[in-house]
């Protein structure tokens, strides 16, 4: 019982059941838990990112919601002036269903 218990608890707990994120932009690097970039074109990017306008639409991944404040962040983001600096590569879609990794390998930035 407590095998099937344990097991629950790391299925909820499971990276994939973190999809969107709810983000906070910050001033400087030193406060950032991820560097980001974004790219011009899309196939420069490791995550296609669509801006949602609400909390609960961020529910998928590439989904991410700015928060007003730094504490309700899932991730706090700092944007780099140049490529080279950073941590992830962001392209900006136009439609919701475009959302989502173009490199799985850097999945690991947002859990």
């Amino acid at each position: 019982m407590k095998a099937i218990k344990g097991l629950l608890v790391l299925l909820l707990l499971s990276p994939s059941c973190l999809k969107g994120q709810k983000v906070f932009r910050v001033e400087y690097e030193s406060q950032a838990d991820i560097k980001v970039y974004v790219v011009e074109y899309e196939s420069q990017c490791d995550l296609k990112v669509y801006f949602v306008e609400y909390e609960s639409q961020a529910d998928e991944d590439g989904l991410w919601y700015f928060v007003k404040y730094e504490s309700q962040a899932d991730k706090k983001l700092y944007f780099v002036e140049y490529e080279s600096q950073a941590d992830l590569k962001i392209f900006k879609v136009k439609y919701e269903s475009q959302a989502g990794w173009r490199n799985q390998e850097k999945q690991h930035l947002l859990l």
